[in-house]
């Protein structure tokens, strides 16, 4: 028998905008109590629970009379309001001799752990620079101390850092290399503990004096960090004047940074630049060509077009496509067709059409059901700035206006539309509850 929720469900389908249903309302759980007259909805995070409560309470209860035959009491909750953190308990003194521990050495991703290997990169017109880069970085065939690789999420600046990574791995068991790969943002941390555990000498001799290579990665992190920037100056300056190598990874050139120390702008472009552009058709045939060899499958041609046709934006999009490909087809021990690849796709960031600017912005406002008067408000509405931070996304992947054009539709400079492009991308690669959510509301955009 279905539940007042699965009863109440096909009403709200009937009145909502179709997009508006698929994005709020499908992903509910929903409970009805009897006793108390109680509808309780489990939303996967604060921010939907937070926007069908503002947006579509009302709707919900009017379906919910119309199939209980009085109006319930309406809650919705969600995970993030579920697990509250313990406080923190202060009012200890702190003896001076007694220093937190700092993070051990592994903690730094010190040469293990790196999944990316050169011979597994597809090298085509639009990232055989930076390819080239890498690897005669690794062999110091390259002059420059210093590598900078830039491309927008997905299109393989990650896996030409840990190819390096594996490569200096492996020939430093004849050359002792000594390496430290990790994110801005651990940088950062470590850095901010170091401060707090008065161990700054520690961390300077970590960096500095114990590794010959330092690769971090998404350094338009320190944006705005002004105390963090000038340690990472002194790091990389130390580093270099002893003739060491620094690798640096953004989804944004040197110019394009905001709030970011001029001395360390100069710095980046002092080294080899490389960007990544995107794929272009033949070089996303081969990748699923490869990563089919890889898996030990055969997939028919026309379905290698069809899903080069269609996925342009992201390879690992590209690649998690074709897994799940497979795995349906092994799951139904079904052949891999174009019929099993529609149904798959769907899930997938597609683009059909080119987008314009107002595109975005009008799909943008009508899925978040916002109005452009109010994402182009200076308002720090949480749901007008993730609708905004979406907006500069999109059109980052998905148009060729720059990021002060992005910013100018929308009236934000455009440091505001990097943090939000950062802010959306930090979520998708977390694939949290919000950032799986984003992912389906992308979708419906480009699509």
């Amino acid at each position: 028998m279905m539940n007042a929720w699965e009863r109440i469900q096909p009403i709200l389908e009937k009145s909502l905008k179709p997009g508006i249903f698929q994005l709020w309302i499908k992903p509910l759980k929903g409970e009805y109590h009897q006793d108390s007259n109680r509808l309780v909805l489990e939303a996967p995070n604060d921010f939907i629970a937070s926007w069908v409560k503002d947006k579509l309470e009302d709707a919900v209860l009017s379906s919910g009379m119309e199939v209980l035959g009085k109006k319930p009491e309406l809650a919705i909750t969600s995970p993030d309001n579920n697990c509250k953190t313990s406080p923190l308990k202060v009012g200890r003194m702190v003896n001076p001799e007694e220093k937190p521990a700092l993070p051990s050495r592994k903690a730094l991703k010190i040469v293990s752990g790196f999944k990316f290997f050169f011979r597994d990169f597809v090298v085509g017109p639009c990232n055989e620079l930076a390819y080239v880069a890498s690897k005669s970085f690794c062999s110091e065939r390259i002059s420059s101390d210093q590598l900078f690789l830039c491309s927008s999420t997905g299109l393989g600046k990650t896996h030409l850092a840990q190819s390096m990574g594996n490569h200096l791995a492996e020939i430093s068991n004849t050359k002792n290399i000594r390496m430290a790969y990790l994110t801005a943002e651990e940088f950062a941390s470590q850095l901010v503990m170091a401060l707090k555990s008065r161990r700054m000498d520690e961390f300077k001799a970590r960096f500095r004096d114990q590794i010959d290579v330092l690769m971090l990665e998404d350094i338009h992190f320190f944006q705005g960090k002004e105390n963090i920037q000038n340690e990472f100056l002194s790091t990389i300056n130390s580093l270099q004047c002893q003739g060491k190598k620094v690798v640096l990874t953004s989804t944004f050139l040197p110019k394009e940074l905001k709030d970011i120390d001029s001395n360390i702008v100069s710095r980046m472009c002092r080294g080899f630049l490389a960007v990544i552009e995107r794929p272009d058709l033949q070089t996303r045939r081969e990748i699923i060509k490869n990563k089919a060899a890889s898996m030990q499958i055969d997939v028919p041609d026309e379905v290698t077009d069809f899903l080069a046709g269609k996925i342009q934006q992201d390879i690992g999009q590209l690649e998690s496509c074709l897994q799940n490909l497979v795995f349906k087809a092994r799951m139904l021990k079904e052949k891999i067709s174009l019929e099993l690849a529609n149904q798959v796709i769907k899930h997938f960031d597609v683009q059909e059409h080119s987008l314009s600017m107002d595109d975005i912005i009008n799909q943008v406002c009508k899925l978040f059901d916002v109005s452009l008067d109010s994402i182009s408000s200076k308002s720090r509405k949480k749901q007008y700035v993730l609708a905004r931070n979406v907006a500069f996304f999109v059109a980052r992947r998905h148009t060729e206006a720059s990021l002060k054009e992005i910013g100018y539709k929308l009236n934000r400079r455009h440091s505001t539309v990097i943090k939000g492009i950062t802010s959306v991308e930090k979520e998708l690669s977390r694939q949290s509850p919000l950032g799986r959510q984003l992912e389906q509301t992308i979708s419906q955009i480009v699509s």
